[in-house]
């Protein structure tokens, strides 16, 4: 029999308005498995019960009157505890923010609430969010659920361990350098990286961020079906006066050719050999379910754009980040700082501006490419997830192995990653790009993938 908190999260809605379960139902389900295993693992490491039964009865309370209570209606969602939900302290995971109590939500809380969704917890993520691994001094460690050996991925490392173990049916993410994509690949599940501007953004509690930062960050979704990714989109992406980045794009655009590019080794990734198996293992998939799929050795600059990236989202004020990693004392925060010294402290103002106009002829090259191949199918990393802490023995393996997700960031295009399955006992999956605002594409190639193997589900942790 199949338990409540292992329904997708159209399943839940669609049971919740039809009134075979309550909303309070879920949470308690919800709840309960919360009990159960993240004592295992870590992901979330604030929720408070009575405020989650209460949200969930007041959707009951909707149906009973016959209102509409939105279409997530009664499902338990998490967020990342970068950003903003009254109440609570925004710490993104830093000893220097543990106190900061936010006094209004951030525009995806309101927008997941609006929906009907309720709040289950909030989710673990490295100091500031800087790394691909997920533990800090305020919440600890965040352990991945399949094998407590490898990383969870980060920054968003706490939602995808959390949606993996059945903790909610979708999380919340941010990314700036693949803090979606890569938790989503290191857990088995899969993940949205928006269009810049497709979803409202705003932390009251915080200053303004520099330039390079407001333009490469997003938030978005990780679910364990494409199916919920598409609802998951659907409600984050309405509108909030409160960013003046938000664009109201349609979430479906015009029909476009069934064509796809593969690129095994972009800019000449090397990637392990069970990384390529994967992606042409998708690309027959795809095929099967009517793509035509070309293998391409050279696509738009990937690693220019990473260069730019990195100038942008750490060399805009390499200092302050240097400043911040010292007095927090994180390792992690103080292994990246360290470990880019090289790349990001000698950049100047000038080298901010270059990399804004180098970024337009960048995307250029890419929206044209991406007018002839309508979805790019290429690596998450060029590494199966890696041992946990990595970055702090060989942080320029690291490094290299994430050049798409750097790179990508910095062009505010969609990525999806889709979990494809296990080597071993190690998730594996790939990387889909498509043209801005076209995260239809990217689900539409994605929902292929998966309906040709075995789609993710919730998992007991190791």
């Amino acid at each position: 029999m199949t338990e409540i908190w292992q329904l997708t999260a159209a399943e839940l809605a669609k049971a919740i308005r039809a009134r075979d379960i309550s909303a309070r139902q879920a949470a308690v389900a919800a709840l309960d498995r919360l009990d159960a295993v993240n004592p295992n693992i870590n992901a979330v490491i604030a929720h408070r019960p009575q405020d989650v039964l209460a949200e969930a009865e007041a959707i009951d309370e909707a149906i009973i009157h016959g209102r509409d209570p939105g279409p997530l209606a009664g499902v338990p969602v998490t967020v990342k505890v970068n950003i903003d939900q009254a109440g609570y302290a925004t710490t993104n995971g830093t000893r220097l923010q543990a106190h900061l109590i936010a006094e209004s939500n951030s525009p995806v809380v309101d927008n997941f609430r609006r929906a009907g969704a309720v709040i289950l917890g909030r989710t673990n993520t490295p100091a500031f969010s800087l790394r691909w691994f997920t533990a800090n001094l305020v919440h600890g460690a965040t352990r991945n659920p399949r094998n407590p050996s490898l990383t969870p991925g980060g920054s968003s490392g706490g939602a995808a361990a959390a949606l993996v173990s059945g903790i909610g049916h979708i999380a919340h993410g941010t990314d700036i350098a693949g803090s979606i994509r890569y938790p989503a690949y290191a857990c088995g599940v899969h993940g949205l990286r928006p269009s810049f501007g497709r979803v409202p953004a705003y932390n009251a509690v915080l200053a303004e961020r520099p330039i390079g930062a407001q333009l490469t960050s997003v938030s978005g979704p990780l679910a364990r079906t494409i199916g919920d990714l598409r609802l998951a989109l659907a409600v984050m992406s309405q509108p909030d006066a409160r960013d003046p980045w938000y664009v109201p794009a349609p979430l479906e655009g015009p029909a476009a050719p069934r064509r796809a590019a593969l690129c095994l080794r972009p800019d000449g990734l090397a990637v392990l050999p069970e990384v390529a198996t994967a992606l042409l293992d998708a690309a027959q998939r795809l095929e099967r379910a009517g793509w035509q799929v070309e293998a391409l050795t050279e696509i738009p600059p990937v690693r220019e754009a990473a260069r730019l990236q990195t100038n942008l989202w750490l060399g805009d004020g390499f200092a302050n980040w240097e400043d911040l990693a010292r007095r927090d004392g994180d390792p992690g925060a103080i292994a990246v700082v360290e470990g880019l010294r090289g790349r990001a402290a000698a950049v100047t103002p000038r080298d901010i501006m270059d990399a804004l106009v180098s970024r337009a002829t960048l995307l250029r090259q890419w929206q044209a490419f991406l007018e002839k191949f309508p979805v790019l199918l290429l690596p998450v990393s060029a590494e199966l997830p890696f041992p946990d802490n990595l970055d702090l023995v060989d942080f320029d393996r690291v490094w290299e192995a994430q050049l798409t997700l750097i790179g990508l960031a910095l062009l505010g295009l969609p990525a999806l990653t889709v979990a494809t399955g296990l080597v071993g006992g190690t998730p594996i999956g790939v990387q889909i790009v498509a043209g801005r605002f076209r995260e239809d594409l990217c689900l539409a190639a994605g929902e292929a993938i998966e309906a040709g193997g075995t789609p993710a589900t919730p998992i007991d942790p190791v």
